[in-house]
Protein backbone atom coordinates (compact mmCIF):
# COMPACT_ATOMS: atom_id res chain seq x y z
CA UNK A 1 0.00 0.00 0.00
CA UNK A 2 3.25 2.12 0.19
CA UNK A 3 1.86 4.01 3.33
CA UNK A 4 -0.95 5.05 1.43
CA UNK A 5 -4.67 5.13 2.65
CA UNK A 6 -6.77 4.90 -0.32
CA UNK A 7 -10.45 6.32 0.66
CA UNK A 8 -13.66 7.65 -0.52
CA UNK A 9 -16.61 10.34 0.72
CA UNK A 10 -19.82 8.98 0.42
CA UNK A 11 -22.55 11.73 1.87
CA UNK A 12 -25.54 13.09 -0.40
CA UNK A 13 -24.77 16.70 1.20
CA UNK A 14 -21.65 18.35 -1.17
CA UNK A 15 -20.77 20.85 2.64
CA UNK A 16 -20.64 17.65 4.50
CA UNK A 17 -17.89 16.03 1.82
CA UNK A 18 -16.21 19.36 1.37
CA UNK A 19 -15.89 19.74 4.90
CA UNK A 20 -14.18 16.21 5.24
CA UNK A 21 -12.37 16.81 2.30
CA UNK A 22 -10.68 20.21 4.22
CA UNK A 23 -9.83 17.79 7.36
CA UNK A 24 -8.16 15.46 5.49
CA UNK A 25 -6.16 17.86 3.55
CA UNK A 26 -4.01 17.65 7.08
CA UNK A 27 -3.76 13.47 6.43
CA UNK A 28 -0.82 12.87 3.96
CA UNK A 29 -1.44 9.51 4.49
CA UNK A 30 -5.02 9.60 3.20
CA UNK A 31 -5.58 9.81 -1.00
CA UNK A 32 -8.99 10.44 -1.40
CA UNK A 33 -9.79 8.93 -5.00
CA UNK A 34 -13.60 9.96 -5.33
CA UNK A 35 -16.68 11.37 -3.95
CA UNK A 36 -20.40 10.06 -4.25
CA UNK A 37 -23.42 11.23 -3.34
CA UNK A 38 -26.02 8.55 -3.05
CA UNK A 39 -25.29 4.24 -2.44
CA UNK A 40 -25.26 3.34 -6.11
CA UNK A 41 -23.00 5.63 -7.09
CA UNK A 42 -20.71 4.65 -4.37
CA UNK A 43 -21.36 1.07 -5.15
CA UNK A 44 -19.65 1.27 -8.66
CA UNK A 45 -16.80 3.24 -7.19
CA UNK A 46 -16.10 0.78 -4.55
CA UNK A 47 -16.19 -2.21 -6.80
CA UNK A 48 -13.89 -0.16 -9.51
CA UNK A 49 -11.36 1.83 -7.27
CA UNK A 50 -11.23 -1.40 -3.95
CA UNK A 51 -10.36 1.60 -1.24
CA UNK A 52 -8.83 0.95 1.83
CA UNK A 53 -11.51 3.16 3.57
CA UNK A 54 -15.11 4.84 3.38
CA UNK A 55 -16.41 7.73 5.37
CA UNK A 56 -19.53 6.76 4.64
CA UNK A 57 -23.15 8.69 5.36
CA UNK A 58 -26.20 6.72 6.68
CA UNK A 59 -29.27 8.39 5.71
CA UNK A 60 -29.15 8.89 1.97
CA UNK A 61 -31.47 9.24 -1.25
CA UNK A 62 -31.96 5.63 -2.30
CA UNK A 63 -30.37 2.90 -0.50
CA UNK A 64 -28.99 3.77 3.13
CA UNK A 65 -25.75 3.61 3.96
CA UNK A 66 -25.89 0.21 5.71
CA UNK A 67 -27.84 -1.14 2.82
CA UNK A 68 -24.59 -0.12 1.07
CA UNK A 69 -22.68 -2.06 2.83
CA UNK A 70 -24.91 -5.13 2.46
CA UNK A 71 -24.63 -4.77 -1.27
CA UNK A 72 -21.23 -5.16 -1.07
CA UNK A 73 -18.64 -8.06 -2.33
CA UNK A 74 -15.78 -6.09 -1.51
CA UNK A 75 -15.96 -4.02 2.15
CA UNK A 76 -13.24 -1.58 3.25
CA UNK A 77 -12.80 -0.13 6.58
CA UNK A 78 -15.54 2.13 7.00
CA UNK A 79 -15.91 5.10 9.44
CA UNK A 80 -19.66 6.41 9.55
CA UNK A 81 -20.36 10.20 9.27
CA UNK A 82 -23.96 10.79 10.74
CA UNK A 83 -26.09 13.56 11.63
CA UNK A 84 -28.35 10.80 14.04
CA UNK A 85 -26.98 9.08 16.99
CA UNK A 86 -29.45 6.44 17.29
CA UNK A 87 -27.51 3.98 14.78
CA UNK A 88 -24.19 3.91 16.77
CA UNK A 89 -24.66 0.48 18.22
CA UNK A 90 -25.78 -1.27 14.35
CA UNK A 91 -22.41 0.90 13.22
CA UNK A 92 -20.24 -1.07 15.87
CA UNK A 93 -22.05 -4.35 15.12
CA UNK A 94 -20.47 -4.59 11.47
CA UNK A 95 -17.54 -4.09 12.75
CA UNK A 96 -17.41 0.24 11.58
CA UNK A 97 -13.91 1.49 12.39
CA UNK A 98 -15.61 4.81 13.85
CA UNK A 99 -18.84 6.64 14.27
CA UNK A 100 -18.78 10.42 14.08
CA UNK A 101 -21.81 12.41 14.68
CA UNK A 102 -21.91 16.03 12.23
CA UNK A 103 -20.03 18.37 13.00
CA UNK A 104 -17.38 16.41 13.23
CA UNK A 105 -15.46 18.31 16.28
CA UNK A 106 -11.41 18.37 15.82
CA UNK A 107 -10.78 16.41 18.77
CA UNK A 108 -12.90 12.71 17.41
CA UNK A 109 -11.65 13.87 13.89
CA UNK A 110 -7.93 13.26 15.24
CA UNK A 111 -9.03 10.05 17.75
CA UNK A 112 -10.41 8.44 14.06
CA UNK A 113 -7.75 9.04 12.29
CA UNK A 114 -5.23 7.29 15.12
CA UNK A 115 -7.49 3.92 14.33
CA UNK A 116 -7.30 4.45 10.68
CA UNK A 117 -3.39 4.71 10.74
CA UNK A 118 -2.94 2.03 12.75
CA UNK A 119 -5.82 -0.50 11.34
CA UNK A 120 -5.29 0.51 7.50
CA UNK A 121 -1.64 0.81 7.64
CA UNK A 122 -0.46 -1.72 10.31
CA UNK A 123 2.18 -0.13 11.46
CA UNK A 124 4.43 -1.75 14.39
CA UNK A 125 6.11 1.17 16.00
CA UNK A 126 3.30 3.23 17.94
CA UNK A 127 2.42 6.80 16.44
CA UNK A 128 -0.57 9.25 17.48
CA UNK A 129 -1.80 12.13 15.61
CA UNK A 130 -1.48 15.79 17.34
CA UNK A 131 -2.83 19.34 16.18
CA UNK A 132 -1.81 22.79 16.52
CA UNK A 133 -3.44 25.59 15.55
CA UNK A 134 -2.71 24.95 12.01
CA UNK A 135 -1.26 21.62 11.55
CA UNK A 136 -1.47 17.88 12.05
CA UNK A 137 1.26 15.97 12.94
CA UNK A 138 1.72 12.07 12.91
CA UNK A 139 4.52 11.39 15.53
CA UNK A 140 6.20 7.81 16.08
CA UNK A 141 6.63 7.90 19.67
CA UNK A 142 10.16 7.26 19.50
CA UNK A 143 10.44 10.43 18.22
CA UNK A 144 9.76 12.46 21.37
CA UNK A 145 12.02 13.15 23.46
CA UNK A 146 10.14 14.93 26.30
CA UNK A 147 6.75 15.26 27.51
CA UNK A 148 5.65 17.63 30.13
CA UNK A 149 2.44 18.41 31.92
CA UNK A 150 0.26 20.75 31.67
CA UNK A 151 -2.65 20.99 34.01
CA UNK A 152 -4.51 18.52 31.89
CA UNK A 153 -2.69 18.70 28.76
CA UNK A 154 1.10 17.02 28.15
CA UNK A 155 2.91 18.67 25.69
CA UNK A 156 5.34 16.87 23.34
CA UNK A 157 8.78 17.70 22.28
CA UNK A 158 10.08 15.97 18.87
CA UNK A 159 12.79 17.26 16.82
CA UNK A 160 11.90 21.31 17.19
CA UNK A 161 8.57 20.93 17.44
CA UNK A 162 6.28 20.79 20.21
CA UNK A 163 2.28 20.25 20.51
CA UNK A 164 0.02 19.75 23.60
CA UNK A 165 -1.81 16.88 23.65
CA UNK A 166 -5.34 17.16 25.77
CA UNK A 167 -4.41 14.14 28.04
CA UNK A 168 -2.63 14.22 32.05
CA UNK A 169 0.88 12.79 32.14
CA UNK A 170 -0.57 10.03 34.54
CA UNK A 171 -2.26 8.77 31.98
CA UNK A 172 0.49 8.42 29.05
CA UNK A 173 2.67 7.22 31.67
CA UNK A 174 0.27 3.78 32.12
CA UNK A 175 0.19 3.79 27.89
CA UNK A 176 3.41 4.08 27.08
CA UNK A 177 6.33 1.38 26.87
CA UNK A 178 8.06 1.31 29.83
CA UNK A 179 11.20 0.12 28.06
CA UNK A 180 11.38 3.75 25.98
CA UNK A 181 9.67 6.54 28.26
CA UNK A 182 10.91 6.78 31.98
CA UNK A 183 9.12 9.60 34.44
CA UNK A 184 11.51 11.75 36.06
CA UNK A 185 9.20 13.93 38.27
CA UNK A 186 6.00 15.05 39.18
CA UNK A 187 5.67 16.88 35.47
CA UNK A 188 8.57 15.28 33.53
CA UNK A 189 8.86 12.24 31.42
CA UNK A 190 12.20 11.40 29.00
CA UNK A 191 12.62 9.04 26.08
CA UNK A 192 15.23 6.53 27.41
CA UNK A 193 16.92 6.04 24.07
CA UNK A 194 17.65 10.37 24.29
CA UNK A 195 19.69 10.10 27.39
CA UNK A 196 23.37 11.50 26.74
CA UNK A 197 24.97 12.00 30.43
CA UNK A 198 23.94 11.17 33.58
CA UNK A 199 25.07 12.92 36.49
CA UNK A 200 24.54 11.36 40.12
CA UNK A 201 23.89 13.46 43.02
CA UNK A 202 23.32 13.18 46.80
CA UNK A 203 19.75 13.46 46.60
CA UNK A 204 18.52 12.08 43.22
CA UNK A 205 20.36 12.56 39.93
CA UNK A 206 20.43 14.67 37.10
CA UNK A 207 20.22 13.41 33.08
CA UNK A 208 21.47 15.26 29.84
CA UNK A 209 19.79 14.42 26.49
CA UNK A 210 21.03 14.34 23.26
CA UNK A 211 20.07 18.02 22.14
CA UNK A 212 20.71 19.36 25.38
CA UNK A 213 18.26 19.60 27.79
CA UNK A 214 19.18 19.20 31.39
CA UNK A 215 16.67 16.94 33.35
CA UNK A 216 16.13 16.84 37.46
CA UNK A 217 15.34 13.42 38.66
CA UNK A 218 13.53 13.11 42.08
CA UNK A 219 15.25 10.84 44.53
CA UNK A 220 12.40 8.45 44.76
CA UNK A 221 12.48 8.56 40.50
CA UNK A 222 16.23 7.86 40.91
CA UNK A 223 16.09 4.75 42.73
CA UNK A 224 13.93 3.26 40.28
CA UNK A 225 16.16 4.41 37.54
CA UNK A 226 18.79 2.61 39.06
CA UNK A 227 16.86 -0.44 39.34
CA UNK A 228 15.89 -0.42 35.40
CA UNK A 229 19.43 -0.41 34.56
CA UNK A 230 20.49 -3.38 36.59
Amino acid sequence: MDNIIRTIIIDDEPGARLELMRMLKNYPQVRVLAEASHADEAAKLIELLKPELIFLDIQMPGRSGFELLEGLDFIPMVVFVTAYDEYALKAFEVNAMDYLMKPIREERFVKAMNQVVERCLGEVEPAIFVKTKSHHYRIKWSTVYLIESMDNYARLYFGNEQVLLKTSLNRLEEKLDKKMFFRANRSQMFNLNEIKSINRELAGMSITLINGTLLRVSERQAVRFKNLNQ
